[in-house]
Parts: C-alpha cells; structure tokens; sequence
C-alpha cells in the first residue's frame, strides 16, 4: 500500500481507480465492510483501490476547537487501511482552497483528471464542495455524463443501530466500552510512543508509562483497567489514566499513563497499543500526594479485581 500526500503526488493510474471517499475515524466494522467490498469490486474491474481521506478532518476544519473528538490519529488509519488491502491512500490536504472548490471542480479535476475514477462507493448522505452543495445525485449525474459507476455503501447496522464514528464517539463518553468495542469489532485503543516524563509516579511506587496524546480532545477521560500490547507482541496488564492530572497541576494537554502490573523494564520510545477494557472511576483532583497514592492503589486493586473475573 502506499500512502500519497496531496493529489499532485499521486501517480498516473491510466486504467483507472476503484475509489471511496471518508473520514475511517475509528475503522469500525460499517468501515471494513466498505472497505471490503472496494477491493471485491476493484479485482473485479482489474482496478487499484483507492481511500481518499482528509487531514484536517472537515469538521476540525470548519468547527476548530468545537470540533469532536477523534477515534484514531492518521497514522493509526493508514495501519488499518493497509491491514484491509487497500492499494491507495490519498490523504487530501482539507483546507479554505479545497473547501472553495465548486462541486464540478472536485469532479473534473480530482475525480477524472487525476484518479481516473472508473468506480465510486459513497454515502448517500455524503456532501461536498463549495458549501456542500455537491452531494450523491450529483455524483450519480457525473457518472452517467463521464462514464463511471456511482454506488451507495449502504450503512452497516448491528441490532438494527447504525454504525458511525459518532455513536462509538457516544459509547465511549457514556463509559459504555462493550457497545464501542462491539462497534468497532476491537476494544477502543491508543496506541502511542513512551516519552519521559516527570517520573513522580516511580516515588509513590507506580511506575508509568507516559504517553503524550497529541490532540486537544479525546474520547475517552478517566481511569481505566488496560491491556497493554507492544510491537513485539507481548500483552500486559494495568491500569491506566487520561486527563489532565488536576492533583498535579498537569496543564491542558491530555496525558495518557500507564501502569503496568508486574513489570519493570524499560520502555522509552517503545510504541505501545493500549486497549481500554473497563472504567474505574473519573479523574479527581485530590489533596495531598498521599491521598493520590492511597486511590492509585484502590485502582490497582479494581483493576486486579476485573482481570480474575474475565
């Protein structure tokens, strides 16, 4: 697979594209079953298969720091797209010069000129260009003039909801982790790099892992019992916090931590994957460090507690 940044480095496809068109926040299974009839449909047409994506998000793009949270980051994307085959990922550059582009200038110039689009899977309810003005009847008018074939991905429903990022988005908020992870067909994780931190937790005898999250929303806030996975494969057990660290002060960007049960190894720069399994409590702001070390222990145990009972 391979990942193109911005149109004009995608290279010439001269039989043409099979193509879809979304945000894949999260890769949920309404997302995989899209994905997968693409590439049926691309071997079919003896076409590559193409995602095209956008960074920022549309709604980030339009809605700034009102924008909702994100499931996944970019590169947690690219990883899932290539696990699902996809030949192509064109990650278009969403900003006021694409968002004033009419309808018919996304058609002709993205579309033909560039992708050679042969065929198009899209939701009915999908929008685009200049004030949204495009949508799927107009796709469906380019096709018949142009030549190429237009067809609904019709949404994916489990016990009759319909599957979006927006109800994962909900579960998660909701603390409801089984209904995300049924959802999503995978529990909700983040994955990330340990960085160093102020190495406060090793004094007060939890050792963490510090994850900085790069994003100013996120879908998931609190303490948690979590399994850890690193890129070697092992699987791990703790508990784990996202927030800010009130009782620390910890300023306005989030922070995942991470303590890890019966561990002692070093894991600076490690890529790790963290899979959020059940709620512990909020973050609470506490007096004193011995209150924080008392409730960090009560956590452990909670913890403990749920792993036996699986």
């Amino acid at each position: 697979m391979q990942l193109i940044r911005g149109i004009y480095n995608l290279p010439a496809i001269p039989n043409g594209t099979a193509l879809t068109i979304g945000n894949f926040d999260g890769c949920h299974l309404g997302h995989r079953q899209i994905l997968a009839h693409l590439r049926s449909k691309a071997v079919e047409l003896n076409l590559p298969s193409v995602v095209m994506l956008f960074e920022p998000q549309p709604n980030e793009f339009f809605s700034a720091e009102h924008a909702p949270a994100r499931l996944m980051r970019l590169r947690d994307k690219v990883r899932f797209l290539k696990q699902a085959g996809v030949d192509y990922v064109l990650c278009i550059r969403f900003n006021r010069t694409f968002a004033d582009l009419s309808p018919e200038q996304f058609i002709r110039h993205y579309l033909l000129e560039k992708l050679n689009i042969k065929f198009l899977s899209i939701g009915d309810d999908f929008h685009f260009g200049y004030q949204r003005q495009g949508n799927f009847q107009t796709l469906l008018e380019a096709g018949k003039q142009f030549g190429f074939e237009v067809e609904n991905n019709d949404s994916f429903h489990l016990d009759q909801q319909r599957i979006s990022s927006t109800l994962i988005r909900q579960a998660l908020a909701n603390d409801d982790l089984a209904l995300a992870e049924s959802l999503l067909g995978r529990p909700y994780s983040i994955h990330g790099r340990v960085a160093h931190g102020n190495k406060l937790g090793r004094t007060i005898g939890f050792p963490t892992a510090n994850i900085h999250l790069h994003r100013q929303v996120n879908p998931v806030q609190g303490v948690y019992a979590v399994e850890i996975l690193t890129k070697q494969g092992s699987r791990y057990q703790g508990v784990a916090n996202v927030g800010n660290r009130p009782t620390l002060n910890g300023g306005t960007r989030p922070l995942l931590e991470v303590h890890i049960f019966d561990f002692a190894q070093n894991l600076y720069g490690q890529s790790l994957e963290i899979l959020f399994l059940h709620k512990i409590r909020n973050e609470i702001k506490f007096a004193d460090f011995a209150q924080l070390k008392a409730r960090i222990a009560q956590d452990v145990q909670t913890a403990r507690a749920f792993f036996r009972s699986r």
